[in-house]
């Protein structure tokens, strides 16, 4: 099997397979379970981001400042983004920043749009590693594409939920994440050909894929807890986003740290 093939196959297989499981999961989980769920997802979010994602942008840039200040672009971008969304929508009859919140039982998609793009770039970035490892040692390629499989399961389990609570049926959950997945292809057949040239591109999608995650976690996912403020939902709450960091934590650390 040629390098390229390994590439490819690695990069459509642990996509696909880290989705399927992820749906298989997300998706037997019954609708009232879902808006609890979400506690979960916001752990896994901050977990993936704060745990895994920064640490290995800051490892390979040759600038924290320049990493951080693409962090903080990501936010901004992300908020402008929301702020568009919401615009689109204020043009039709029900205007969610016309409308009481408990009118609505999600957000028209904002925060799933976000994850989404959020998502491609880490997808992107994950294609990048693989075909970085295949050309560097084919076992090496093989062992890295299952280091990816079982860290992106959590994540991805999180992405499902977020997009189901935010409007999205399932089937339309499963087909973008699986239309997100294919950025893994892109980006380890690039690589295979441009690995040089990109190299110094990876902290760029890094950061901004880990600015969507805190983003959607902190302004879209977060302040919706709020509205439960009684102490045994706040206690549930806490347990359930702690889960999620945990589970991230724990796949990093069963893998070595190299999740």
């Amino acid at each position: 099997m040629s390098t390229l093939t390994g590439i490819i196959l690695a990069s459509l297989f642990g996509g696909t397979l880290s989705i399927a499981v992820a749906a298989l999961f997300a998706m037997s989980a019954r609708a009232e379970w879902v808006p609890m769920l979400v506690s979960y997802a916001i752990g896994a979010l901050l977990g993936a981001a704060f745990l895994e994602i920064l640490p290995h942008a800051f490892e390979l840039t040759k600038s924290i400042e320049n990493t951080a200040a693409t962090i903080l672009f990501g936010i901004l971008m992300f908020f402008v983004l929301e702020k568009l969304v919401l615009w689109r929508h204020c043009h039709v009859a029900h205007c969610e920043a016309h409308v009481p919140a408990n009118n609505h039982g999600h957000d028209h998609g904002r925060s799933g749009l976000m994850i989404m793009v959020g998502d491609t770039f880490h997808n992107f970035v994950d294609g990048i590693i693989i075909a970085a490892a295949f050309l560097a040692d084919f076992q090496i390629g093989v062992v890295t594409s299952l280091a990816i499989i079982a860290h992106e399961i959590p994540q991805e389990v999180g992405d499902f939920l977020i997009l189901l609570h935010s409007g999205y049926s399932k089937k339309q959950a499963f087909l973008l994440n699986l239309l997100s997945s294919l950025a893994t292809v892109v980006g380890g057949v690039l690589a295979y050909f441009m690995l040089q040239s990109m190299h110094e591109w990876i902290p760029f999608f890094l950061g901004i894929a880990a600015a969507s995650m805190i983003y959607v976690a902190v302004a879209d996912l977060i302040p919706g807890l709020h509205k439960r403020p009684e102490l045994l939902a706040t206690l549930q709450q806490a347990l359930l986003i702690g889960l999620g960091i945990g589970s991230i934590w724990l796949t990093k650390a069963l893998l070595g740290g190299h999740a």
